[in-house]
């Protein structure tokens, strides 16, 4: 989500460059900012703020309501460009994915030459930039991907995978959030060194099954392939409401209408109804949020109203702004190497 929104506007509307410019919806309906272009961000503004606080920040804010149906053509072209180099394509999102380039023969095998033809073909062809980051491992590739941003690209040899992990941000990492950086830094833990250095087993005790993963990305593992079929992995709708709320009746309320499009949503994908998990998350006034999940073998709606008690818990008188419901799918775990990850900019 680098832009990508915004750039395809100003490549289609030339008025808009050289301007702060967002994608998201009306502050007078308490819209949400989805991305911004990079003069945007010089103010502060950056997605998920609300557009009403991101127009504080920067008043000369152009603000335009996305086309969804045109970015997702504009994401298909990008696709088939991809496409002449490989069919090892694991998309991540509209604007971002993994290549597995392996046995690409174009430029004697060359995994930086390839990601700097793909860039210049995308820039040349759809007139919008992509950075890359190359590397032998999933995860290394994703953060590389932010490093020289826009239209860059920042390469991390087999040899240089050790030293790269060694000095990383323990923030850089993929699923690392901020509840959980700062339970690492009250450890002592603030880059990969310091993981390689602690105990593993009290890592493994305090953060579980994600412990064993952080070990793993601080030495450089990561036995991930390119998932050319992802599985889907849950189902959700939610509701920015146009003013807060503040009781359960009135949150019921809301859960209630969703309840619908989630069910419809769901068939789609999982036509029996057979779950993993069920669950609710409220966004309150500051901007907060909290999400509550049980485990549930088959959707039914009569299981939301005690989330919904459980998430209201953590109120603590404020108001709600965003109701929402979602729902988790049975698949399997993922298992998969990729040396190159996209990012258009």
């Amino acid at each position: 989500m680098d832009c990508f929104y915004a750039a395809v506007e100003m490549r289609d509307n030339p008025s808009l460059r050289g301007i702060p410019l967002a994608i998201g919806g009306s502050e007078k309906r308490r819209g949400v900012i989805s991305t911004c272009n990079y003069e945007a961000r010089k103010f502060g503004v950056r997605s998920a703020m609300a557009t009403a606080h991101a127009l504080k920040l920067c008043p000369t804010l152009t603000v335009v309501r996305g086309e969804m149906a045109k970015y997702k053509s504009v994401s298909q072209q990008i696709r088939a460009i991809f496409d002449r180099y490989t069919d090892k394509i694991e998309p991540l999102s509209l604007d971002e994915a993994y290549l597995d380039v392996s046995d690409c023969l174009l430029f004697q095998g060359s995994a930086t030459l390839i990601a700097e033809d793909i860039r210049q073909t995308i820039k040349r062809e759809l007139g919008l930039t992509a950075s890359a980051g190359i590397a032998p491992i999933k995860f290394i590739a994703k953060v590389a991907s932010d490093l020289n941003k826009p239209d860059g690209k920042y390469v991390i040899t087999p040899d240089g995978v050790a030293a790269f992990v060694k000095t990383l941000p323990l923030e850089k990492i993929p699923g690392v959030g901020k509840v959980t950086l700062a339970k690492l830094h009250e450890m002592g833990l603030y880059k990969g060194e310091d993981v390689q250095a602690y105990d593993k087993n009290t890592l493994l005790s305090r953060f579980g099954k994600f412990g064993q993963s952080l070990w793993n990305r601080c030495h450089g593992i990561d036995e991930r392939e390119v998932e050319t079929h992802r599985v889907r992995k849950s189902v959700g709708v939610e509701r920015t409401l146009p003013e807060d709320i503040q009781t359960e009746s009135q949150c019921m309320d809301v859960m209630t209408s969703l309840y619908e499009e989630l069910e419809t949503r769901l068939k789609r994908v999982c036509p029996d109804l057979l779950i993993a998990r069920q669950g609710v998350k409220l966004k309150f006034s500051d901007f907060q949020q909290t999400t509550v999940e049980h485990r549930q073998w088959k959707y039914d709606e009569d299981a939301f109203p005690e989330l919904l008690v459980e998430a209201l818990s953590r109120q603590n008188g404020r108001g709600v702004r965003l109701v929402g419901l979602s729902v988790g799918l049975i698949a399997p775990d993922d298992s998969k190497v990729s040396q190159l990850s996209f990012d258009w900019s």
